[in-house]
């Protein structure tokens, strides 16, 4: 039987990072540089299509660790974090706190309407029939023409697979597939704007990584990046 997320996230607050670098470790990469290049490839993305974002939504949030890379890559002005975990929300005040970062659990009011709503790596723990009031709370807190970034673990590219098998709080999770992403948030009111592979070249093959963004439409990369947004 699984546990609940908020149980199963209570009990890795504390050693979340140690928990996912086993994982990571494969890679040759850490998870910073995993954050950092989500941010900027979503960056360029909002760049191109003139959407400016001040204000951010942090589904999901965890321990906090992606908030300052929202900050700092998107040049955000608020970043709210959700959580269903108590634990990791009392981490991430402890380690994020700045101007403009608030976090809360998922169920208190988030307040004010957000440009954009940032997820990576969550849909997967959360259980299949929650998963559309899961899109549709996003939905809801997004301002019309608000940006919904969802990333997901891609399960057709091997190596993911064997690395959530190597992290205990991924290898019983429930991925997803890149259409089924799409359709779920089409039936929650989202129109789809793209969708991207990323993360396709590991640290010892780095020499190749510029030639990522020919591959991004390409379904090889360890994580994709399916962009939405509100009617």
């Amino acid at each position: 039987m699984h546990s609940s997320p908020s149980s199963e996230f209570d009990e890795y607050a504390g050693n979340y990072d140690e928990a996912l670098a086993m994982g990571l470790s494969i890679t040759g990469e850490t998870k910073e540089y995993y954050a950092s290049a989500r941010v900027r490839w979503l960056a360029r993305r909002l760049a191109t299509a003139k959407w400016p974002v001040r204000t951010v939504l942090d589904f999901g949030c965890g321990t906090g660790s992606g908030v300052p890379f929202l900050f700092d890559g998107l040049d955000a002005k608020l970043v709210h974090g959700v959580d269903v975990s108590a634990a990791s929300l009392e981490t991430a005040r402890a380690m994020h706190g700045r101007d403009g970062a608030t976090f809360a659990m998922i169920d208190e009011p988030i307040g004010p309407a957000f440009d954009l709503a940032f997820c990576n790596g969550v849909f997967h723990h959360i259980p299949v029939d929650r998963r559309k009031a899961a899109a549709s709370y996003v939905y809801d807190a997004l301002v019309p023409g608000g940006v919904f970034a969802l990333w997901e673990n891609n399960p057709w590219n091997p190596g993911t697979r064997y690395i959530m098998s190597r992290v205990p709080f991924d290898k019983d999770a429930i991925t997803m597939t890149p259409p089924e992403t799409r359709r779920l948030l089409r039936v929650t009111g989202f129109e789809i704007v793209r969708t991207d592979f990323l993360f396709v070249f590991p640290h010892l093959l780095r020499v190749l990584r510029p030639f990522e963004r020919l591959l991004a439409p390409l379904p090889l990369g360890g994580q994709y990046l399916v962009l939405a947004r509100k009617r």
